[in-house]
């Protein structure tokens, strides 16, 4: 495994896990706040993203794309009101 990004917010790095894992990436979140006694250790010690070493350049390339509207497809009953 290798840690390809480093967050502040467990949150986020939790939504880049799921978007990876979402796309064939099994992907783990390491972080170091005693259990989540001290959420405040996020400053000192990065909320960390890691894959497996031979996924790194994909994962990464994944999580830098751009989003568009055009990446989800809504059902015809569902589309947004801006998108018609």
């Amino acid at each position: 495994m290798v840690v390809i990004r480093e967050y502040v917010s467990e949150a986020e790095a939790h939504v880049a896990r799921a978007v990876l894992e979402a796309n064939g990436f099994p992907a783990v979140v390491l972080r170091n706040n005693a259990s989540g006694m001290l959420p405040s250790m996020h400053i000192m010690f990065p909320v960390r993203l890691a894959v497996r070493a031979a996924d790194a350049n994909r994962a990464l390339a994944l999580l830098d794309a751009p989003f568009t509207d055009d990446d989800v497809d809504f059902p015809d009953d569902d589309v947004p009101a801006t998108s018609r």
